[in-house]
């Protein structure tokens, strides 16, 4: 399979073979699907907490005698069933949503989506974006050359090695996302409308012998 390459300006630099093995491979919803939400999952930080009729405030002696008083018997008023009393199965920080996705599956699933976004057309190779110092304004051209639309989730960079220049000055535009390739996962890709790949050829060694 043949695709182009781009240089920051937007025009063709060239052209690029580029594997099956990479942006060729089969749909496959199940693997993605399973692999995405296993990665979010562990991704939660868990932090919500709620309290337990142990863990609230008062309660120490019971609110009224248990008869002649007309009104329903009651112990405590930590119970769930009174106002600032303990929450019944609300959330608790001790949950772990950690779920395990094996190395393999995860670089397959990229994989797959990498392919799903070349064969809809929402890749783009780039021969460089390397920038001398932080620049907005010049990202913002490339943006232009490369024909980003400006929407959410517009695009992601995807950088062959850590560029601080480059990494700043995209990161001034909220609809833009910029990722090493190291870094590259199945959430990011599939979030995103536009790849933009700097060094393909580079690029494709990487995912090649990724696992």
């Amino acid at each position: 399979m043949e695709a182009k390459i781009y240089n920051m300006q937007g025009k063709e630099a060239g052209t690029l073979t580029v594997p099956e093995a990479v942006f060729g491979l089969p749909w496959n919803a199940d693997l993605l699907h399973q692999v995405v939400t296993s990665m979010q999952s562990s991704a939660r930080a868990g932090t919500a907490h709620t309290k337990d009729r142990g863990e609230v405030r008062g309660g120490g002696r019971k609110p009224w005698q248990q008869k002649g008083t007309g009104r329903a018997r009651h112990g405590s008023i930590r119970s769930p069933i009174w106002k600032g009393g303990g929450v019944t199965h609300g959330p608790r920080s001790e949950k772990v949503y950690t779920r395990k996705v094996n190395r393999s599956m995860r670089h397959k699933a990229l994989l797959v989506a990498l392919s799903r976004k070349y064969k809809d057309g929402e890749i783009t190779f780039v021969d460089s974006l390397e920038f001398a110092a932080p620049k907005a304004a010049q990202a913002k051209a490339v943006l232009e050359a490369l024909k980003v639309p400006g929407k959410r989730n517009a695009a992601l960079v995807v950088l062959s090695a850590k560029r601080p220049a480059t990494q700043k000055s995209f990161s001034n535009f909220g609809n833009v996302g910029v990722e090493e390739l190291r870094n590259l996962n199945p959430v990011s890709v599939m979030s995103t409308r536009r790849l933009i790949i700097e060094d393909p050829a580079a690029a494709i060694e990487t995912l090649s012998k990724k696992s």
